[in-house]
């Protein structure tokens, strides 16, 4: 449930173990990022801890949650861009610029390694589990929960999970060639990456299972389950793993099986929106 974390979802592990790896004069340069909204939030809570200043470049497109989470944090926050992309371009145009450091929210062994920490403590708290449900953004998560599962129980299956209409890596894995569909919105934007990492797809061909992808309907379903029946509330991105548990079930062997819901940073205002995707068979009439 990182959900419950103090940011709001699982980044603060990654970003915090990163800096923690830098050395004084790193650090005294200030760090800079692009993220969808939950590494920002990570990146700018761990420079707070450590006096450190933040720079965070965010799409225009991230919900207002986020984007003043973030600068409540103290970071400098940039809207650029459309997209990941285009947020993660200018900000490596910027570094150039400044000499700050870059802590990159998922392409980045440090990151990985720190939310591996996530499988450490799952795996701790209940040793019988034997597979693991992680959504996939850039690769971060799963490659660091895939690496430090494997090596507790190599036996341990791993399998990602994308959104139908954000699938880079799961193409990638499957060797399927992109379509148009990559262009269109989410709900779950916190993992909506254009291009797989170049440091994480090596690890997820490696130590991933298998790679599905779920509706923007099935996410949505998952997200009113969890409010309605749990009383939780999980962002698009947070929901992806539950949503796939629910929709893939039949093709999922597992006794004990462990759900990763990685955030609950949404824009409450998106609600509504949701529960039209949920209730709407035509989601070509919502979208």
């Amino acid at each position: 449930m990182e959900n419950q974390q103090k940011t709001g979802a699982f980044k603060f592990r990654g970003a915090t173990f990163k800096l923690m790896q830098l050395s004084d004069e790193q650090l005294n340069r200030g760090v800079i990022t692009a993220s969808a909204g939950n590494h920002a939030q990570g990146l700018a809570y761990a420079a707070k801890k450590l006096d450190v200043r933040a720079i965070i470049y965010m799409p225009k497109s991230t919900p207002h949650a986020k984007v003043e989470a973030t600068e409540n944090y103290g970071a400098e926050v940039v809207l650029h861009g459309e997209s990941f992309q285009e947020a993660y371009e200018a900000s490596i145009v910027r570094q150039a610029a400044t000499g700050t450091t870059y802590v990159h929210p998922f392409d980045d062994y440090d990151v990985m390694a720190g939310q591996g920490t996530m499988a450490m403590e799952a795996l701790r708290q209940e040793d019988r589990i034997d597979t693991l449900i992680v959504p996939i953004g850039g690769g971060g998560l799963i490659s660091g929960i895939a690496v430090a599962a494997k090596h507790i129980n190599k036996n341990i299956k791993i399998i990602g999970v994308q959104a139908n209409n954000k699938s880079a890596i799961h193409d990638n894995f499957h060797h399927i060639k992109p379509t148009e569909t990559m262009e269109k919105d989410t709900i779950a934007e916190g993992i909506a990456v254009k291009y797989p990492g170049e440091l994480t797809m090596p690890i997820i061909n490696d130590f991933v299972d298998d790679i599905v992808t779920v509706s923007e309907r099935d996410i949505a379903n998952a997200i009113l389950y969890m409010l309605e029946r749990n009383k939780t509330l999980m962002e698009g991105a947070g929901a992806a793993a539950l949503a796939a548990l629910f929709s893939h079930n039949e093709k999922i062997q597992s006794r004990h099986c462990c759900v990763i819901v990685s955030g609950g940073n949404i824009d409450l205002n998106m609600i509504p929106h949701i529960q039209k995707l949920a209730n709407n068979k035509d989601l070509t009439q919502v979208l």
